[in-house]
Formats: C-alpha cells, sequence, structure tokens
C-alpha cells in the first residue's frame, strides 16, 4: 500500500508515493494527523541549516494515532524526535539529546512526520493527554525547547530576562518565563510588528536588538538572555546585554561560526550556554503548561494547510507573518477550530 509523503530537495518542497512503512519490533506505526513546519525546516530547505542537507523527509513537531505495533492501536501520541543509540555515555546518563551517535527523525532520517503514516522507535513516543485537542498537542514538541532552555538557565524565578527574537521560539519562551516567575522580560526584533506583537503576547517592553536597550528597559543587565536568532549579531548583543554575571542561552541554530567578544566573556564572568532540543521531563512540562492553558492554540497556530499543498505551508512559514504553521494529511481532522487570535486564518 503506498501513501503520500513530503520531500524537501534543492528542487523545492514536493509531495512523492512512497510505500508504507512496517513496524520492527520496537516500533509503532502512526498515522500522521498534525505536524508543524519548524524555522529549522525553512532554514533546511534553503540550505542554511547546518546539521540538515538535501534531500529530507521533513516531520519532527508530529502528533498522531497508532494503528500498528508495539503500543496500542487507537493511543494519541506526539513524537520526541531525536533517536539516540541509548548505549553512549550520554545516553547512559540520561542526556540523549546529546548522544554521541544522534540521528533526528524528520531532519537527519530517513522519514518524516510529514507523511500519512510514520514508524519510529516506541521510546521515542509520548502519550497526547485527552484535554489537548491536536492544534494545542501540535505545539509540544516546540513548547520543550523554551522550557529545556529554561531549565539549563536555572530558572528564571525573580530574573530579569532578556529574549532575542520574536518568532515562535522566541514567543513561547516569553509565554514559559511569564508563567515562571520572571522579574521582568524584555523581547527584541528587528521589525516593528514583531515588536508590537511581542508586547501584545505579554512582553513588559519589545526593542530593537540593542544591548542598551535592552538594559535601559530592564532597569538592569540581563540575569539571563535567551537567544532565540543566534546570528553573527545577537550572540555579542546578548553577551552584553548579560554584562555583568549574566547567563546567555543559546536557543536558535546558528547558520554559521560566529564572533565572541571574550574578554568581556571571562572579566564579567558570564556564562554561556549552549540548549540542545530537549529531554522527556520537557515534554512533560510543556504538556502541563499547555493543560493549564498558560499556552494556547488560538494565539500560537494561525494558519493550517493540507499534505498535498506542502510546498505552500513552507512558502508560508517562510514569509514570517504566521507565527505556527501546521501541516495536517485531513485538516478537517483538527476541527473544531478554536476561536482565531491575534489575525489566525486557516489556509485553503
Amino acid at each position: 500500500m503506498s501513501m503520500r509523503r513530503v520531500m524537501v530537495t534543492a528542487e523545492g518542497v514536493r509531495v512523492t508515493r512512497a510505500e508504507v512503512p512496517r513496524p520492527a519490533p520496537g516500533e509503532a506505526l502512526v498515522r500522521t494527523v498534525v505536524a508543524g513546519v519548524c524555522g529549522s525546516d525553512v532554514h533546511a530547505w534553503h540550505g542554511r541549516h547546518p546539521f540538515v542537507s538535501l534531500p529530507y523527509a521533513p516531520g519532527h513537531e508530529v502528533c498522531g494515532v497508532v494503528v500498528d505495533g508495539d503500543l496500542p492501536a487507537g493511543r494519541r501520541v506526539t513524537v520526541e524526535p531525536d533517536l539516540p543509540c541509548w548505549t553512549c555515555k550520554q545516553c547512559l546518563a540520561a542526556r540523549q539529546n546529546l548522544c554521541e551517535r544522534l540521528r533526528f527523525f524528520g531532519c537527519a532520517h530517513d522519514q518524516g512526520g510529514m507523511a500519512d503514516f510514520f514508524t519510529i522507535d516506541v521510546r521515542r513516543l509520548h502519550t497526547v493527554p485527552d484535554d489537548l485537542d491536536w492544534r494545542t498537542a501540535a505545539l509540544i514538541e516546540p513548547l520543550s525547547t523554551p522550557m529545556h532552555a529554561i531549565r539549563l538557565a536555572e530558572g528564571v524565578r525573580g530574573r530579569t530576562v532578556a529574549i532575542l527574537g520574536a518568532g515562535t521560539i522566541g514567543l513561547l519562551l516569553l509565554r514559559a518565563a511569564r508563567a515562571q516567575g520572571a522579574k521582568r522580560i524584555v523581547v527584541t526584533a528587528r521589525s516593528t510588528a514583531n515588536r508590537e506583537r511581542a508586547m501584545r503576547f505579554g512582553a513588559d517592553a519589545a526593542v530593537p536588538t540593542d544591548a542598551d536597550q535592552v538594559r535601559d528597559a530592564l532597569g538592569e543587565s540581563a540575569d539571563v538572555v535567551f537567544d532565540c536568532v543566534a546570528a553573527p549579531e545577537t550572540v555579542p548583543a546578548a553577551i552584553a546585554m548579560a554584562n555583568k554575571g549574566g547567563t546567555v542561552v543559546v536557543v536558535g541554530v546558528p547558520a554559521g561560526e560566529v564572533r565572541v567578544p571574550l574578554p568581556m566573556l571571562q572579566d564579567s564572568q558570564i556564562r554561556v550556554q549552549g540548549s540542545a532540543t530537549y529531554l522527556p521531563e520537557d515534554y512533560a512540562d510543556a504538556m502541563a503548561m499547555l493543560g493549564a492553558g498558560t499556552v494556547s492554540a488560538a494565539d500560537f497556530v494561525t494558519a493550517v494547510h493540507p499534505l498535498s499543498d506542502a510546498a505552500s505551508a513552507f512558502a508560508d512559514a517562510e514569509r514570517g507573518a504566521q507565527i505556527k504553521v501546521l501541516i495536517a494529511p485531513d485538516p478537517a481532522e483538527l476541527s473544531p477550530l478554536p476561536e482565531p487570535a491575534r489575525g489566525a486564518r486557516m489556509a485553503a
């Protein structure tokens, strides 16, 4: 039996045909219900992702229903897409996101979730709580990234926070940091529209990516800076915002090397912390936050495209006007629609 699947190649985003995979022992066959288009997908599409090469099968932000294999049929699941070896020293220390032989479903793997079906190790599946609809469930994976970053920063309660970037991850970080008791949060963005959006989502201030303006808006240096852009201009700015004694967490995936002001880093005792994906406890925290309504699909999911029109979904995500773009084999399965918010729309 054949199925549809999306492939991203140098020629563009295409929907192709493939055989439905069969689950091996320890795997489950999952029918895709919804998959998100990540910023990393857009970067990889244009050859700007340092770890994803073309062609590749996209779809690491994916939820669906088990139909066969080593889990009960009918179970609603979401994927934790890192595929560890389980035997290296990082895996044995419960840091499987840092596996020394890591593969990544939907990025560096022969399958992705932008397909009618996929197979995956059952250890990479999390049960979706019954109180989360599919649109909300689609936010579990992206929200887990900020939850992991905050964990690595040793929390934000009572601390001043700067967030560089007002895209999906930056806005999710904003909501998560607010829920976890940050003292004051300033978001930076290049465009006026994105700064206005950050204010609507609860920032205390939103300014261009300028260290002096951020420090003025915070009233002091930033205790924690989350760089969700990781561009050549944002990394030194983030370090200047954290001067002195602050922590910079690099959340965005840099396209290449950047310059680091090492004298300031050393003399001001600034910590720079990389943040790589997530762990199961971050998925649990994300589901709890979604269940509490702190993060809502009505605010974040702004476009849904059918699988057959994946190319338009990628183009929609690239333009930057949307927050989270979803792809669904059958968009009607995501009904009922949430009340639209922040200019949300449903793509034809």
